[in-house]
């Protein structure tokens, strides 16, 4: 047979395979491999199994299983099994009894550093699981190792935010109470507001995560690295969502993220879209985060609420959401998440962009989005004397009131 025959005639067993493969047991794969080889004659068990894949070694074993049928001295084999019962090669866990074991104690640890560990400080990455058995004594590999931790119900898993530390014993209540506040403002027809600084982002062309669409093979440039610009800098977006009108102002602030920079944001939210929606108001209602910029033990935040207080001339009402929710915030999920859905894949390239990006969101119920850049200064670091804390005409809730406090007006008579 020519080299041109022989490769023609294995093009053929392989096709002939690919065909038959789905429906065929073990042995009837080994069987019908070993028949072509035969068929084929001289060099015909390495033909094969270049066309079949199969192992030289089982289409051997085939043809030899091949003769003993044909000479009648094959013993009875049950149709259903591949194999004579006990053939075949022994697991390894069944080899090993206490491979299984040890691997469960090792990917169970959770200390790194622990002595009686034999990971100590290092990853609980299959490698080093690896390299720990095999001091142990066990004979095994990463495929193995793979395999098994697989069939253990393990996987590879990353860090996921979800704990939030010993939860406040009344923190069911302060959000039974937030929620009975907003109700009754609602009722009465007064205004109720989420408030927040947006996570700060850098000015320039960055990557920003996620993907839009663009011409195959036409992915936006940017730059390789997230060093700041010291021209361009940060933003730190100031968000103030109305909870009944489904509308937000968002001030970009190109300065410090401080309490002035929040109740300022706040301002220009009464006299742009507040004042205008509700001009017959009597109270407003703030819900806000227990720490950051508009925390409640942050002595300027209560402070420059109060000026705003003066000038507007009717109380507003602080209520705090209770320690380590923060992401229960209406304004968390009802604009920031819009926004970053937004300007998802976009580099934020100018401040201009920036506003535009947010004053373009939008969501099918309708949320309306309002956006400016204040450019003014934030001083970092203010102090607020006892004399001037002293001045803030607040008022306690008996719930809690380090979370709950009204600031009414100065009385200047």
């Amino acid at each position: 047979m020519t080299q041109k025959e022989r490769a023609v005639a294995t093009a053929q067993i392989r096709a002939r395979y690919s065909k038959l493969v789905k429906g065929l047991t073990e042995r009837a794969r080994r069987l019908f491999a070993a028949s072509e080889a035969i068929a084929f004659g001289y060099g015909g068990i390495v033909a094969v199994a270049r066309a079949t894949g199969l192992a030289p070694s089982v289409i051997s074993k085939g043809v030899k299983e091949v003769q003993q049928i044909e000479e009648g001295s094959a013993g009875p084999l049950d149709p259903r099994r591949s194999r004579r019962p006990g053939g075949g090669r022994k697991k390894t866990v069944d080899k090993d009894p206490t491979l299984l074991a040890d691997l469960k104690a090792l990917v169970e640890s959770t200390t790194r550093g622990d002595p009686e560990s034999p990971l100590l400080w290092t990853a609980r990455s299959q490698r080093n699981i690896v390299a720990a058995l095999k001091k142990q004594g066990h004979q095994t590999s990463m495929k193995m190792v793979s395999r098994l931790l697989k069939d253990l119900g393990y996987s590879l898993q990353a860090n996921r935010k979800k704990q939030e530390g010993a939860q406040h014993p009344d923190r069911n209540a302060q959000f039974e109470h937030i929620s009975e506040m907003i109700r009754r403002q609602h009722e009465a027809g007064e205004p109720a507001i989420s408030v927040d600084t947006k996570k700060k982002e850098l000015v320039g062309p960055y990557r920003n995560g996620g993907q839009e669409l663009r011409a195959k093979g036409d992915p936006e440039e940017v730059n390789g690295h997230d060093l700041m610009d010291p021209e361009q800098g940060k933003v730190a977006p100031y968000g103030v969502y109305d909870l009944k009108q489904n509308e937000a102002w968002v001030s970009v602030g190109i300065s410090h993220d401080t309490a002035e920079f929040a109740v300022e944001t706040i301002r220009t939210w009464w006299k742009e879209m507040g004042a205008p929606r509700y001009p017959q108001a009597k109270s407003v209602l703030i819900t806000a985060d227990c720490g950051g910029s508009n925390g409640y033990r942050v002595r300027l935040w209560k402070l420059e609420l109060q000026g705003l207080v003066d000038e507007i001339g009717i109380p507003v009402t602080i209520c705090h959401l209770p320690p380590g929710t923060s992401k229960w915030n209406k304004v968390e999920h009802r604009l920031f998440s819009f926004i970053s859905q937004n300007w998802r894949g976009k580099p934020l390239v100018t401040h201009q962009v920036i506003v535009n990006l947010i004053a373009a969101t939008t969501t099918k119920t309708g949320l309306l989005v309002r956006s400016r850049l204040d450019k003014r200064p934030y001083a970092k670091g203010r102090r607020v004397s006892d004399a001037q804390l002293a001045r803030v005409n607040i008022e306690p809730n008996r719930f809690h009131g380090e979370w709950n406090y009204t600031i009414h007006p100065t009385d200047k008579s």
